[in-house]
């Protein structure tokens, strides 16, 4: 009898099933190349794809059909590209996705109305999550719309300061099933809103009242929500203690209450707020007008879970911090940065007693010493958070203990100290750690940022702002050891070269790069960055005077994940901006430079950019620049920022502060 022959797939993937691909595109869904790749290997696999994928975030409104065609099992769209999303565009989700729909952010969007918030309201009936943050023009009328999505559990509106009483009392009704609600800044709610919201959504978990100007009355009802787990009321001015003095509630479900900036509001408010939280885990009381002092213990000495407490900018008495210690039995985190007050005497007091902590933030405590951290160092052996910016009195021997002792951080804040070589030595025995800041530290060289680069190998940032002392040995060590790296920023090392660009582009993770005021970094080294940084989405490159057009053109070939760039003061011209308009999620422009542009060139830069939204430009080209393109690009959503760095200006000491400030935290 003749054997039949076996017949096999010409193509072996025709043997897998659909959930088995499913599987492989769960595992490599973090790098969109990646599945870009896999999706135009095969028909078969485009169309496995497109049915697979939920979760889209759109460029441009106008694509918005071609897309949800392709997409139809899309349950999560994020809008938050897109800077004009207009009633016709909410119109064509709504009927493309329908019931499919779950989750929908426009929080960065505009230029929609009620009319296309009742299509969504109406034909998304699954819809659970909306984010309408910062729809500054959203009134009474359009809260109504969205009272129609009686499924809604989770709703943001923070700063639709047009909105009153009687939208929220409308979503109030509609809404029954809401458990987070965002109304921060909303100004224009009061107590009869988020009473209303109180009394008719039962489910409410999580209540963000920050900013609004409500009284104690609305919390009688805001209190009696019995799956209440997170308040916030930072900067609420109308709390006051004589408001508070009636609350008797059992908070059994409170876990976060957040009454920061609540100026009003003392020690003796605080005690009747917290009369009943016996759950509380997370307290916030970061500037606040009244003194920690011992009395504030006796506000939570009865809150056994309490495990986290910030004091930001707060006033505190040693005899305070040690009430904390004594009372807060299972304190892991604390937060004391530019508290006045705090010494070695008090700080020590609550180590003692806390020795489990694992985060602690003493930034710009500046009467601390050596003391303190001999004292950290011995009694938290167990802490993976330690931020101690501009504590200047610290020697820098001190450093070595913490190294030696704090075997397990993860995060370490050393801007503005005296940390030296053997310090970072040390502490590069904290394998786990992830974030290291040694911005103006003056003392560190390559060679103790090379302890670094050979021992922690989970670096993801890295901040070097301002410590001179660091060349490309030092950077390059970081880069062949930690390759995970996400963040760096080089700015004002004036000796790091292309050098550091090339080993640093072998770190194919990156996404931020700073190298403002580093005059040796060319174009050379920024091709290398483009080529093999290929997820690259922030990067600063003013005062680089040897960055040119030709380092544009590359980014523009390569980095298409690129949101934010600054080239102020280097040799981009028209040209060089022009050509960064082929990538099509760049939303933030710094080119405050006179120089290399023309009126007429530069106009026809700023519109080769569809996701602008904010644009920072010399103020010469203020009076330059045709008045039209101001219209149409506001109309797309962007925002004009001008700058005017001119002799005079720098005559101003605001200016220098402001010039810092921008300097230290870049173009936000």
């Amino acid at each position: 009898m003749k054997k039949q022959k076996q017949i096999q797939p010409s193509n072996p993937f025709d043997l897998l099933s659909e959930e088995l691909v499913f599987i492989i595109l769960d595992l490599i869904a973090q790098n969109p190349t990646d599945v870009k790749s896999f999706s135009l290997s095969c028909k078969w696999f485009y169309h496995i794809e497109s049915k697979h994928r939920r979760t889209l975030s759109p460029l441009r409104s106008e694509y918005l059909p071609r897309v949800l065609t392709r997409y139809p099992n899309t349950s999560h769209l994020d809008l938050t590209f897109c800077p004009r999303v207009t009633d016709n565009a909410l119109r064509t989700i709504a009927d493309l996705c329908g019931p499919t729909l779950r989750s929908l952010d426009l929080s960065r969007s505009g230029a929609f109305s009620a009319v296309g918030l009742l299509s969504v309201a109406v034909k998304c009936v699954n819809l659970v999550d909306i984010d309408l943050s910062n729809a500054t023009e959203m009134r009474d009328a359009a809260a109504a719309v969205v009272a129609e999505a009686r499924n809604l559990e989770r709703l943001r509106l923070g700063r639709c300061k047009l909105l009153t009483d009687m939208g929220i009392g409308c979503i109030a009704v509609g809404c029954r099933k809401l458990s987070l609600v965002s109304l921060k800044w909303c100004v224009g709610v009061g107590d009869l809103g988020v009473g209303l919201l109180a009394v008719k959504c039962k489910e409410i978990r999580s209540l963000d009242l920050s900013y609004l100007p409500i009284t104690g009355k609305c919390l009688h009802d805001v209190l009696k929500l019995q799956h209440l787990e997170e308040l916030l009321l930072e900067g609420c001015f109308g709390i006051d203690d004589d408001g508070l003095s009636s609350l008797r509630h059992e908070l059994k479900s409170l876990k976060k209450l957040d009454v920061s900036s609540c100026q009003n509001l003392t020690h003796r408010g605080l005690t009747s707020l917290l009369s009943g939280a016996k759950c509380l885990r997370q307290l916030v009381l970061a500037h606040g007008s009244s003194v920690i002092s011992s009395d504030f213990a006796n506000c939570v000495e009865k809150i056994s879970t309490l495990q986290s407490i910030a004091l930001n900018g707060c006033s505190i008495t040693p005899d305070g911090l040690q009430a904390i210690g004594i009372s807060c039995n299972a304190l892991k985190e604390l937060s004391l940065s530019k508290c006045l007050g705090v010494t070695d005497e008090g700080l020590s007091s609550i180590l003692i007693k806390r020795k489990d902590l694992r985060k602690l933030d003493v930034t710009c405590c500046r009467k601390l010493t050596g003391v303190s951290i001999a004292q950290i160092a011995n009694s938290c052996p167990s802490l993976i958070s330690l931020k101690m910016e501009s504590c200047s009195l610290v020697p820098r021997e001190a450093f070595v203990l913490i190294g030696q002792k704090c075997r397990f951080l993860e995060e370490l804040d050393l801007t503005d100290n005296e940390i030296d070589d053997e310090g970072l030595k040390s502490i590069s025995s904290c394998l786990n750690l992830s974030s290291l800041k040694v911005g103006i530290c003056l003392n560190i060289t390559d060679k103790g940022l090379s302890y670094i680069g050979m021992a922690c190998s989970n670096l993801c940032e890295l901040d070097l702002y301002r410590s001179v002392g660091i060349t490309d040995v030092g950077v390059s060590s970081v880069a062949r050891g930690c390759s995970k790296l996400e963040a760096i920023n080089m700015s004002y090392c004036r000796d790091v070269t292309d050098m550091s660009l090339v080993r640093l582009s072998k770190c194919p993770r990156l996404k931020t790069l700073e190298c403002r005021g580093c005059p040796l970094v060319t174009s050379l080294g920024m091709a290398a960055i483009a080529v093999g940084c290929k997820g690259l989405a922030k990067l600063d490159l003013k005062k680089c005077q040897n960055i040119d057009d030709s380092t544009m053109i590359t980014l523009s070939h390569f980095s298409h994940c690129l949101k934010q760039i600054s080239v102020s003061e280097t040799g981009v011209t028209e040209v060089g901006l022009m050509s960064l308009g082929n990538i099509g999620c760049l939303e933030n422009i710094a080119v405050v430079q006179s120089g290399g542009f023309t009126p007429g060139g530069l106009a026809a830069s700023l519109m080769a950019f569809p996701a602008l939204r904010k644009l920072k430009l010399h103020s010469s080209f203020k009076a330059l620049l045709p008045p039209t393109i101001f219209l149409h690009l506001e109309a797309r959503g962007s925002v004009f920022l001008w700058k005017d760095p001119s002799p005079q200006a720098e005559l101003d000491p605001k200016y220098w502060k402001l010039q810092l400030e921008e300097d230290y935290y870049g173009e936000r």
